[in-house]
C-alpha cells in the first residue's frame, strides 16, 4: 500500500481542460466512491479548487492504481485518457507527501502563500470522510498536511506577504476601472485580503458557527481605497465569495450587492459586511434577480460554483441598455467552470478578468514575489522537515507487523517446547508448571526486547525498510499471515517516486 497522487493544475493545463475536471459537489463524491472500490484503490482523496483538481490515493500497487484512478477520472468527466495524460502530474510515495503538503502550504497556488488552499483541504478531507471514501492512512496524512499548512503560516506569515486570489483579480480588474484602476500588477502584495483579517461574525467557510462581530475590523486593517465609490455585485456566498465582498469593503466600495441561491446566507453576509464597514451600503438579492441590477453597478464578481453560465451575453447586452453614466462594466470571475459568458468580451465597455487571466498576471507578476523570497524559502524547508518526520513514522510503522509476527512465532516456540515438557514429566504440579511456563516467556521477551526497540528505531532512518526484511528474512517470518498482525497496527510505505 503506497500513496499516490494524481492531478491537474493551473501549472500545466490550460483553463478549459481544468473547467472540464470540475467535478459538481455530488458526483465528486460519487467518482471518489467508485475509485475508492477499484481492485488496486483503498482510499481516496480529491482536492477541488478554481485552479486544481487533485485524487490522493492509498494504492495497493503503482501502475495498477494510476490505471483505475485515470480511467475513473476520465470517465466520468469526458477528459480523454491520452488529453488526461498529456496534462496530468503524477506523484508517488515521498513525492505524493511531499506535494500535498506544499499544496497546503499554498506554495503550488497560483498566488503563492494564499491562505484559502487550507480551508479548502479540511473539506476535502471532510467530504471524503463523509463518503467513507478515507481510512487512516489518508486521514492521518490529510491531518499531518492541516498541520503543515498551519505552522508554515504561522511561523512565516507568508500568507500576510502576499495576495490571493481576490487580491489579485482586483488588481487586473482595477486596470478597467477608469477612475477606480490605479493599481498596478507590481501592487499585487499590497491590495491582497486574507480570511483571516476579515469580520468574526463573516461565514467565511462552510457551515461553521459565526462569532461575535469584532469592533473597528475595517480600521484595524487598513487597506489602500482603490475602489472609493464603487459599486459592486458579488454572485455567491461561499468562502471565496465572502472573502471578495469583504475585501472590495476594504478598499473603498460604497454599495456590495450579495447574490446566492440560498437568500438566507446571502442576507447574513450583507449584514456583516453593513456592520463591520459602516457607512457602506450592503444588501441581499434574490439570485434570479441579479441580471436585472448589472446596469446599476461597476464591478461584478462571482464565484458561485454553478456547472452552466450564470451571466450571458444577452443579459449583459440587455442591462448594458439601461446603464447611465459612461463607467465601465467589469466582471471579475473567479469561478471554475466559468460562469459569465467569454463572449461579453465582444460588447463596448464591457471588460471580463477570469482565471486565464489571473494565470498570466501571476505569471507577470513573479517578481513581487522576491520580497517575500525568505518567507517562502522558510516554507520549503518546513515542508522538506515535516516530510522528512512523516516517513520516518510510516517507515516505523512498516517494521510494525514484522515485530508482532516475531513475537508471535516465539511464543509458538514456548507453547510448543512446554506440550513437550508436559509429555515427559506428567506428573509435574500446576505451579511449578505454570511457575515454568512464566520463566520461559520471561526469557524469550528479554531476549526480543532490545532487538525489537532497535529495529523499529533503525526503520525510521534512511533505508529502513532494509532492517524489516532482514528480520523477515532471518527468522522466516510472514507479517500478513493470518493472526500475525494485531489490529492495533497497520502497514505503512516507505518507498518514493516519480512520473510524468
Amino acid at each position: 500500500m503506497s500513496v499516490l497522487a494524481v492531478g491537474l493544475s493551473h501549472r500545466g493545463s490550460p483553463v478549459a481542460l481544468l473547467e472540464r475536471a470540475a467535478l459538481d459537489g455530488q458526483t465528486r463524491l460519487k467518482v471518489m466512491a467508485e475509485m475508492a472500490n477499484a481492485a488496486a484503490v483503498n482510499e481516496v482523496l480529491m482536492v477541488s479548487t478554481c485552479n486544481r483538481t487533485e485524487i490522493y490515493a492509498d494504492v495497493e500497487k503503482f501502475h495498477p492504481g494510476v490505471a483505475a484512478i485515470t480511467e475513473l477520472f476520465s470517465w466520468h468527466t469526458g477528459i480523454s485518457l491520452a488529453d488526461l495524460t498529456q496534462h496530468c502530474y503524477v506523484h508517488y510515495e515521498e513525492r505524493a507527501v511531499q506535494h500535498l503538503f506544499s499544496v497546503t502550504c499554498g506554495l503550488d497556488s497560483m498566488v503563492v502563500g494564499e491562505g484559502q488552499i487550507l480551508g479548502q483541504v479540511r473539506n476535502a478531507i471532510k467530504d471524503a470522510q463523509h463518503t467513507g471514501t478515507i481510512g487512516r492512512v489518508l486521514n492521518d496524512l490529510g491531518q499531518r498536511a492541516l498541520r503543515v499548512g498551519k505552522r508554515a503560516h504561522t511561523e512565516t506569515h507568508l500568507d500576510h506577504a502576499g495576495a490571493d486570489m481576490v487580491g489579485l483579480g482586483l488588481v487586473v480588474a482595477g486596470r478597467h476601472f477608469g477612475p477606480f484602476g490605479s493599481a498596478r500588477i507590481d501592487a499585487i502584495g499590497s491590495c491582497g485580503a486574507e480570511s483571516a483579517d476579515a469580520p468574526a461574525r463573516c461565514p467565511m467557510g462552510g457551515n461553521e458557527a459565526l462569532a461575535e462581530p469584532t469592533a473597528d475590523v475595517a480600521a484595524a486593517v487598513p487597506q489602500p481605497q482603490v475602489l472609493t465609490g464603487a459599486r459592486v455585485l458579488v454572485l455567491g456566498a461561499g468562502s471565496m465569495s465572502a472573502l471578495s465582498a469583504n475585501t472590495v469593503a476594504r478598499q473603498g466600495a460604497s454599495t456590495v450587492i450579495v447574490a446566492n441561491r440560498t437568500h438566507e446566507r446571502a442576507a447574513r453576509l450583507a449584514e456583516c459586511l453593513t456592520e463591520a464597514y459602516e457607512p457602506i451600503q450592503s444588501h441581499a438579492v434574490p439570485f434570479e434577480d441579479a441580471a436585472g441590477l448589472l446596469h446599476e453597478v461597476d464591478l461584478v464578481i462571482s464565484c458561485t460554483g454553478a456547472q452552466g453560465l450564470v451571466l450571458t451575453r444577452a443579459e449583459v447586452e440587455s442591462a448594458l441598455e439601461r446603464k447611465s453614466c459612461g463607467r465601465p462594466l467589469v466582471f471579475l470571475d473567479l469561478a471554475l467552470p466559468r460562469d459569465i459568458d467569454l463572449c461579453v468580451r465582444d460588447i463596448p465597455g464591457v471588460h471580463l478578468v477570469d482565471i486565464e487571466d489571473l494565470r498570466q498576471a501571476a505569471a507577470e507578476g513573479a517578481d513581487a514575489a522576491s520580497g517575500r523570497s525568505g518567507a517562502i524559502s522558510v516554507v520549503r524547508d518546513i515542508v522538506e522537515e515535516e516530510v522528512a518526520e512523516y516517513q520516518a513514522v510510516r517507515r516505523a510503522e512498516q517494521v510494525a507487523p514484522t515485530v508482532v509476527a516475531l513475537r508471535s512465532k516465539a511464543r509458538e516456540v514456548v507453547d510448543t517446547e512446554l506440550s513437550r515438557l508436559e509429555g515427559r514429566l506428567p506428573d509435574l504440579d500446576d505451579k511449578t508448571r505454570g511457575e515454568v511456563g512464566h520463566a520461559l516467556r520471561r526469557v524469550v521477551d528479554k531476549l526480543l526486547h532490545q532487538p525489537t526497540v532497535r529495529v523499529k528505531e533503525l526503520a525510521a532512518g534512511p533505508d529502513g525498510d532494509s532492517y524489516e526484511a532482514a528480520l523477515r528474512e532471518l527468522f522466516d517470518l510472514e507479517p500478513t499471515a493470518p493472526g500475525a498482525v494485531s489490529a492495533e497496527h497497520g502497514s505503512a510505505q516507505s518507498t518514493a517516486g516519480e512520473t510524468k
